[in-house]
């Protein structure tokens, strides 16, 4: 009898072990996705060995594809990853690129915070350089948008330890900053209810 007694103590023994593996274990962060999202902004990955020219990106081999709807990622430890890339914590990169709706056209302000270096371009022109190997930095900039469509473009690289971040935000005429996020700024459904006319924009 006693030697049967052992087991049920046996069996708790191993799930308070099982337990405790797996909150040693790290959270698994969610950020993007592989699904194509048509009004939001496509990031295509490259893998980097050293400090590049975001401008040069495109020289590079790329390594997949996520879509998101906003780049809304804090300042945050390097070893929790970047939120899509599942397999590489450092000398990557990432360039975003969309579209989004305007209809309120004045002065716009922009915040892009990053680690490391990011770099901000509307309508194919350069509004924010946040680029280089740096901490967890915020630079801002302003643009005058007409009503309508608009094209931007968000390439961002992570270099060498010890933090990540990505945050896009945007502010228009008498607002405060909020996430940019394309789900907000997107043209109505119907084209007949534009109150601007719409002039595509090329793509690549």
């Amino acid at each position: 009898m006693k030697r049967y007694c052992l087991l049920p103590l046996l069996f708790l023994l191993t799930s308070l072990v099982c337990v405790a593996q797996e909150q040693d274990q790290e959270p698994v962060y969610v950020f993007g996705t592989t699904v194509v999202i048509p009004s939001g902004l496509k990031g295509v990955i490259y893998y980097i060995h050293s400090a590049k020219k975001l401008s040069d990106l495109q020289k590079e081999k790329p390594r997949g594809t996520i879509y998101t709807t906003s780049l809304n990622v804090p300042p945050q430890d390097y070893k929790l990853g970047f939120p899509g890339i599942s397999n590489r914590l450092e000398w990557f990169a990432i360039e975003y690129t969309g579209r989004f709706w305007i209809d309120k056209p004045g002065e716009y302000q922009w915040a892009l915070t990053s680690d490391d270096g990011s770099m901000l371009f509307v309508d194919d022109k350069l509004v924010i350089d946040n680029g280089g190997l740096h901490v967890p930095l915020t630079l801002t900039g302003t643009t005058q948008l007409a009503g309508g469509i608009h094209s931007i473009r968000v390439p961002y690289f992570q270099g060498l330890k010890y933090h990540v971040a990505l945050v896009l935000k945007i502010a228009g005429p008498g607002q405060e900053l909020r996430v940019f996020s394309t789900e907000e700024l997107k043209p109505p459904a119907d084209p007949e209810t534009w109150a601007f006319p719409d002039k595509p924009l090329k793509t690549k």
